[in-house]
């Protein structure tokens, strides 16, 4: 599902240019300027490969830091109170300057660090960090072709819920910080739609469909006080509930809820007016309803977002074929059980027949909205009960399931998950969007709380955020094809657990695979293809269980973000295909614990680097 933290898992410099929720120790420094001092080196030890481990990882933390340092937003999500009156500078000057920061520190660790003195666990950690570098530079050159407003996310939407989610007032300086980052608003909106209007000049314009959720999505945040005599807007309220649980006078609250008054009216509003002039003026340069191909250099563009979204060199038309292949794979399955549960009539018949009866919903109340919440906790509650017989390492990390926010739900994903801050200060997120239950089936309920929940990405990202010994960039780090390949194993996992136990509710599961394995066939359809918007919803209805409004949404984000929806299903066919070759190599000697073990102790890593982990694994199995 989008997963949203995931839109976490792109490589470090791309998550860092982004401002996603990767992590950050709590001890980091001011940022450095583009002439940044050489990073330290710790000196070298005798060839001994413990040490030289330890040498290397000392480095490469410090590199984290000086990368992390660049962006402060990066740093509040990740518990860090440094430069907690900033948010992030979004120039293009900066997005150079975070590039040739990484360049200078891949340069300065190939010169300090033989690989041949590290171990295995060393060699793997010089070895990705030479692969983070060289995937951000091999992205830079299309870093005009990312849209930053549609209607999957925009910063009009994303801030407030940064600062919602994450600035902590724990005192008057960090309320004063608050303040400080709201007045912040007004260069960044300035900021990103000066980039905005530079992409329209190169002829890069956000679909026509984008412009009017981003724009509601914005003067719903604009919606109460202090903006309007109605009742307190989302980001004002937050301020005042955190400041009103400060034990300080009251004349002090007073204050800063004055002065929190005054930003939002003032620089605030100013920035979410120029935001909304922008898209108003880039918005008749929008060219209908088109894919990469249609960008400047866009074949070339695409062919760069298949390798970054896979990790492999895998083309859209290999891609396209497999698609269509799983597709009928799992229409196959989906077939027998409609034929255990007694439909008499089509497959596509069946996904009507679900998606049009109310048994298979949750009433569009609030009632129906908290029963959904309480059987996706109940869902991950039986997992963490079970999971000890599957996993030898559990998170510590705790997990709640959220609804989304009502000021973002035009924009949000159907599902996603936030990680939780390293120093424990905010749990895993899993969010679902329940704007409309009429477009929620119960059946796929279980499935998402798989995914998004346990054991799939809470299980995956705050796991690996815990492992010990492992650098900084690894734990904090990330690759969708990696991370969103094991959130749909999960979904699968969780029959073999021992769940689903209704046969429609393993329809659902099915039903969720069957979503994954279309996003192959429209995303390089839409952009190698060059089908219309029509054509993808088409075919989703004709071959998957979505309704109409959400098969819309999906193909829309396709358009958004060409490549990013094939690494579901990329990742997970190569998860099952690494455990189908450890099952028949070890027989009797295979372990699930362990084989888990190899895939996620790791920290998120490339395929071909997954690949080597398990093979290393089932040869020190059989030798052992």
């Amino acid at each position: 599902m989008k997963d949203q933290v995931l839109k976490p898992q792109l490589p470090l410099i791309l998550l860092l240019l982004a401002g996603a929720c990767t992590t950050a120790p709590t001890h980091l420094g001011s940022a450095p300027g583009a002439g940044a001092a050489t990073l330290p080196v710790p000196e070298a030890a005798p060839a001994d490969p413990a040490a030289e481990d330890a040498r290397l990882t000392a480095f490469l933390d410090a590199a984290f830091d000086a990368q992390a340092a660049l962006n402060p937003q990066l740093l509040t999500s990740l518990g860090s109170k440094a430069q907690y009156d900033r948010l992030n500078d979004y120039t293009d000057l900066h997005r150079e300057r975070q590039l040739a920061l990484a360049e200078r520190q891949l340069t300065e660790m190939r010169q300090a660090f033989d690989p041949a003195r590290l171990s295995p666990a060393g060699r793997l950690s010089f070895r990705l960090f030479e692969t983070e570098v060289e995937r951000d530079r091999d992205a830079f050159r299309w870093r005009w072709h990312g849209f930053p407003a549609t209607n999957n996310g925009s910063p009009m939407g994303s801030i407030p819920v940064f600062l919602i989610n994450n600035h902590r007032i724990d005192d008057v300086s960090d309320a004063e910080a608050y303040v400080s980052r709201l007045r912040e608003v007004d260069r960044v909106m300035g900021e990103i739609s000066a980039n905005m209007r530079h992409q329209a000049e190169l002829g890069i314009v956000p679909p026509a469909f984008n412009f009017a959720p981003v724009r509601a999505d914005g003067r719903r945040i604009l919606d109460g006080a202090p903006f309007t005599s109605a009742a307190d807007s989302a980001v004002f309220a937050d301020f005042k509930r955190k400041v009103g649980a400060l034990d300080v006078a009251q004349a002090e609250k007073d204050r800063l809820v004055a002065a929190a008054r005054e930003a939002l009216t003032g620089p605030f509003r100013r920035g979410y007016e120029t935001m909304l002039a922008t898209l108003d003026a880039i918005e008749p340069r929008a060219q209908g309803i088109r894919g990469a191909w249609s960008l400047p250099s866009g074949e070339a563009f695409y062919a760069q977002r298949l390798r970054q979204s896979t990790t492999t060199t895998l083309g859209a038309e290999e891609i396209h074929r497999t698609g269509l292949e799983q597709v009928a794979r799992i229409h196959g399955e989906m077939e027998r059980i409609k034929q255990q549960v007694g439909f008499d009539g089509s497959l596509r018949d069946f996904f009507r027949h679900i998606d049009s009866s109310d048994d298979f919903k949750y009433p569009n109340t609030e009632a129906g909205r908290q029963a959904y919440l309480a059987d996706a906790r109940r869902f991950i509650d039986q997992v963490m009960a079970a999971a000890p017989r599957w996993f030898a390492r559990l998170p510590r990390a705790p997990l709640e399931v959220r609804a989304v926010e009502a000021f973002r739900q035009d924009t949000a994903a159907v599902a996603f998950y936030n990680r939780p801050a390293p120093d424990g200060s905010r749990p895993g997120i899993y969010y679902v969007n329940l704007a409309d239950m009429n477009q929620v089936l119960r059946p796929q309920t279980e499935a998402i709380s798989y995914h998004e929940g346990a054991p799939g990405h809470h299980f995956q990202i705050a796991l690996a955020q815990e492992l010990p010994d492992v650098p900084k960039f690894r734990r904090f780090g990330g690759y969708g094809v990696y991370s969103e390949g094991w959130g749909l194993y999960a979904e699968g996992l969780g029959k073999e657990m021992g769940f689903y136990q209704q046969p429609i509710s393993e329809f659902g599961m099915l039903s969720t695979q069957l979503w994954r394995a279309i996003r192959l066939v429209l995303d390089t359809g839409i952009h190698h293809h060059r089908w219309s918007r029509e054509q993808a919803i088409r075919y989703f209805l004709d071959n998957g269980l979505l309704s109409e409004r959400d098969a819309t949404k999906e193909v829309e984000r396709y358009f958004n973000n060409p490549g990013q929806a094939t690494s579901y299903m990329i990742g997970q066919l190569r998860i099952l295909e690494l455990r189908d070759r450890a099952r028949r190599e070890l027989g009797d000697r295979f372990d699930i614990r362990e084989f888990h073990s190899a895939v996620l102790e790791n920290g998120a890593v490339p395929l071909d680097v997954l690949e080597q982990l398990v093979e290393d694994w089932i040869r020190q199995r059989r030798n052992g």
